[in-house]
């Protein structure tokens, strides 16, 4: 294990374990601690269940030594109580795992919940880079991670430390120090041996997860886009894709079988050593008459008895080695710094009227290519602005910029004299409404979508919605109305009906500000211009900026704002800008032309 891996195991531990103690919850403390006492209770009735067992034994070939309380008993008595000893060992057992199942359950929800919300905080850079199938399967391995370091680490590897000590005294004190060092010898063994081989696995383990992630994401990046797959006939293409890294995993899960199948090996050859060493012995002094054959059978037992938590501790290190691999990686996750966030001291924003200020904006995805130069612009409350341009002018980035998914890398953008960085990301995400040239919906009723637009929205209010949006009457019609489930991504839906429900939910949701982000551009002629009524009532009252490519939908616009290479090229209302006979003159005779073509 290398210094790197050591400190990215310690750190995980550390953000671990609090949660076996954790702050203000009394109750999972009390918890903890009783499972942690009948896990005494348990070993302390399996560790002198053999004497038991030793003196029915001697009881039956009469050879009991003077124990007086066996004699009383009787070796059908000692038998019953030899059966009783392992149940109530069994049953502490299963009451102690029954007892601390809700810390452990409790602790993986406020991981996960924490995980999920810091999914959802990280910067619009980090989730475009994504991938979305392996970070799913990172989550669920590390998640998975935590219940067995919790519940193992407190109820195996300590309480098999115990076990084991307890024996070696119980072997140097019943017996002699041989006897002793036979199984402190046998342990040792055991454990180098398990540790050395399992390093080696983990190495092994680690390639073969790369490699599912690996699949799982292409996989699920194939179904996403399976009508792109169906378009290009690339199903045996995909396929090959798929069994590529599956090739990949198969390999190393052999490796990681075989590799298995020797530890496994070496672990049986090295305990079946020390039992016949002990057993050899224990033979040789019941025939030298200084041991009873009850005496042989204790040993015996005991050696097994070992055997089992020896054999567990194998699988424990290697599970809690995966275990802290997969968690490092879902903690590295939660390491990743969200790249926007509200400043200790940012205010709720106050929407007075709506007016939207581009002062001196400049911006860049990397510092190497500039999107934005010096950009200016005051769109007053209550008026439409429209941002249109060539491919990579930075119409989009605006609206972006003003949702914060990024911050400006110089200038300032503010909203009724409030600089979006002084204001909590919360009201001002409540304050804008988007609708975007692509609306998703989530695979649930169209009730549900519509409804998203704000929560605790009443039926009569989603309706309203929709009735305004001008879906309501194509909802009723269908068989199950609003409970009609528009599929991943809203795929059962056409074009114009999914960017409706959009409609509709961003109406639900009655922001004071508009950005429409070409929201009618991937429509066809008569659908775009039912849906642009739609738009245009909806704007209405409130400050819209609208992204447009067909530049027919925003000629009737207070401001078009013609944006080229990341600067103004010009500006002004529709006539002025064709009396101009500039950029945007050309740009609106070359759409007529292709509209009469």
């Amino acid at each position: 294990m290398t210094a790197e891996d050591r400190a990215r195991n310690i750190r995980t531990l550390r953000a671990v374990l609090p949660s076996l103690w954790p702050k203000g919850e009394n109750w999972a403390k009390q918890r903890v601690v009783l499972a942690m006492l009948l896990l005494i209770a348990a070993k302390a009735i399996s560790v002198m269940t053999p004497f038991v067992y030793k003196a029915a034994v001697d009881a039956l070939a009469g050879q009991g030594r003077g124990d007086g309380w066996a004699i009383g008993v009787g070796a059908v008595g000692l038998t019953v109580a030899y059966g009783l000893a392992r149940l109530a060992s069994v049953a502490f057992g299963e009451l102690r795992d029954a007892v601390f199942v809700r810390v452990a359950q409790r602790a993986l929800r406020k991981l996960a919940l924490r995980t999920f919300r810091h999914m959802h905080a990280l910067s619009m850079r980090y989730h475009i880079t994504r991938r979305t199938g392996g970070l799913s399967r990172i989550i669920e391995r590390g998640v998975k991670g935590v219940e067995f370091l919790l519940r193992f680490m407190l109820f195996s590897v300590g309480p098999l430390i115990l076990e084991l000590s307890l024996v070696t005294i119980i072997f140097a004190w019943v017996f002699d120090w041989r006897y002793a060092l036979a199984v402190v010898v046998t342990i040792w063994l055991y454990v180098w041996f398990t540790f050395k081989v399992t390093e080696w696995r983990v190495a092994i383990r680690r390639r073969m997860n790369e490699a599912d992630t690996a699949a799982n994401q292409k996989a699920i990046d194939s179904l996403l886009n399976f009508e792109t797959v169906k378009y290009f006939g690339a199903e045996a293409r995909e396929a090959r894709r798929y069994d590529e890294s599956m090739q990949v995993y198969e390999s190393a899960a052999v490796r990681t079988g075989q590799s298995l199948a020797f530890l496994n090996f070496g672990q049986g050859l090295i305990i079946t050593a020390g039992l016949v060493v002990v057993m050899v012995m224990a033979a040789m002094e019941v025939q030298s008459g200084k041991l009873t054959v009850g005496d042989f059978v204790m040993v015996q037992a005991y050696m097994i008895q070992i055997t089992l938590p020896l054999g567990f501790l194998g699988t424990v290190y290697r599970e809690i080695r995966q275990a802290l691999v997969d968690m490092g990686e879902m903690f590295d996750l939660l390491d990743q710094p969200a790249e926007i966030s509200d400043r200790a001291d940012a205010r709720p924003l106050k929407v007075t009227g709506g007016e939207v200020v581009l002062d001196h904006v400049g911006f860049g995805y990397t510092a190497e290519r500039p999107i934005l130069r010096d950009v200016s612009l005051t769109i007053p409350a209550g008026h439409t602005l429209a941002l249109v341009g060539s491919s990579g002018s930075g119409k989009s980035t605006i609206g972006r910029l003003l949702f914060r998914f990024y911050d400006v890398t110089a200038g300032a953008i503010r909203i009724d004299g409030q600089d979006l960085r002084d204001v909590t990301q919360d009201s001002l995400h409540d304050a804008i409404g988007v609708v975007p040239q692509d609306t998703v919906l989530f695979n649930d009723t169209i009730r549900y979508n519509i409804a998203y637009g704000r929560d605790g929205a009443t039926e009569d209010e989603v309706i309203a919605a929709a009735k305004a949006a001008k879906i309501h009457d194509f909802v009723m019609s269908l068989p199950e109305g609003y409970d009609t489930t528009v599929g991943e991504r809203g795929l059962k839906l056409s074009g114009g009906e999914k960017q409706r429900v959009g409609i509709a939910r961003t109406l639900l949701k009655n922001p004071p500000i508009l950005l429409l982000d070409e929201a009618t551009s991937a429509l066809d002629t008569q659908t775009e211009r039912d849906i642009q009524d739609s738009l245009r009532a909806m704007g209405e009252g409130r400050t819209v900026i609208t992204i447009a490519h067909r530049l027919s939908t925003i000629a009737d616009a207070d401001c078009i704002v013609v944006l080229q290479k990341g600067q103004i090229a010009e500006q002004g209302r529709h006539d002025e800008l064709l009396a101009k006979g500039g950029r945007y003159a050309a740009m609106w005779a070359a759409q007529q032309a292709e509209d009469l073509d």
